[in-house]
């Protein structure tokens, strides 16, 4: 995105900036959300650096399938996403598919087509496919076919977690209800699946995999939030700051977390760090591209 910014910045050509400026995210889900509002407040916040630039220059534009963003949170949540998003200039196109992703050229389903040069794909989780080579049971989603207890089912000594498992949600009252692909789940099912495997080859009962779902977060932005967590639901700074202190609370060793704090503090008082670090791998690259003739 950094690097989009410096091409439109330098180049007089009205197509390419507008290629360059514009950015799609596909998938309106947690991580696209996130990923949408973060960069989109990263950018803006960047064009301090590119007098030629404007936020009006830049298209943000968010595809969903569905009706509605955050289906991890509640509708009136979700509502909130998307009316904080669009009063940000944010294009969010609901009930909306990709038809067609070729060299850049979008192509939706409401018609329009427009060209980009970043596009982010998070509609979705795949299992991996060399679950389909092995002779496990697994579902329609390509998923293995667990027990509670995190055995794959009909199988003796195999136990999954994670993604690639189909777990029963217990916690549900719905008895076809399963476990949703989060982080969330994966790490607690990865500490009672070791226990179970202690537990077999002790010739002990195993247990059941049980964790109600502790609600979701997302950063929309410095200072901007929103979060709804064991049914308290929190929007803009609070939910921020929610945010952070959950994914401090993941940090591993106290070492990491009091650096990662520290960086965190210093960065009240600065502004954002806007270096291209991919772009310092071959730095002579851009000087390469602005040389060659037009095609």
């Amino acid at each position: 995105m950094l690097t989009r910014l410096d091409v439109a910045g330098s180049t007089e050509d009205p197509a390419l900036r507008k290629r360059a400026l514009t950015f799609v995210v596909i998938g309106g889900g947690y991580a696209g959300i996130e990923a949408f509002a973060e960069l989109e407040d990263m950018a803006r916040d960047s064009l301090r650096y590119h007098p030629t630039l404007t936020a009006a220059d830049m298209r943000w534009v968010l595809v969903e399938a569905s009706q509605r963003i955050l289906p991890e949170v509640s509708a009136p949540m979700g509502v909130y996403t998307a009316d904080v998003l669009r009063k940000r200039n944010m294009d969010l196109r609901l009930q909306t598919r990709v038809e067609s992703l070729t060299d850049g050229f979008v192509e939706l389903s409401d018609g329009e087509k427009f060209e980009s040069d970043t596009i982010i794909w998070t509609a979705g989780v795949k299992p991996n496919p060399v679950l389909g080579k092995t002779d496990l049971t697994i579902d329609d989603r390509g998923r293995l076919v667990c027990l509670a207890n995190l055995s794959v089912k009909g199988v003796e000594g195999a136990f999954s977690g994670g993604d690639c498992a189909a777990v029963p949600d217990k916690t549900k009252d719905d008895p076809d209800a399963l476990c949703g692909p989060s982080a969330q789940h994966a790490v607690r099912q990865a500490k009672v699946l070791a226990d179970n495997i202690v537990r077999q080859l002790a010739g002990k009962p195993m247990e059941d995999y049980e964790h109600a779902y502790a609600g979701s977060v997302a950063s929309l932005g410095l200072g901007k939030g929103v979060a709804e967590v064991y049914g308290i639901r929190l929007k803009g700074w609070p939910a921020w700051a929610m945010h952070r202190a959950y994914h401090m609370s993941r940090v591993p060793t106290f070492n990491r977390k009091v650096r990662v704090v520290a960086d965190w503090s210093l960065a009240l008082f600065f502004h954002r760090e806007s270096v291209s670090l991919g772009a310092l791998q071959d730095p002579r690259s851009e000087f390469i591209r602005a040389s060659q003739p037009p095609s």
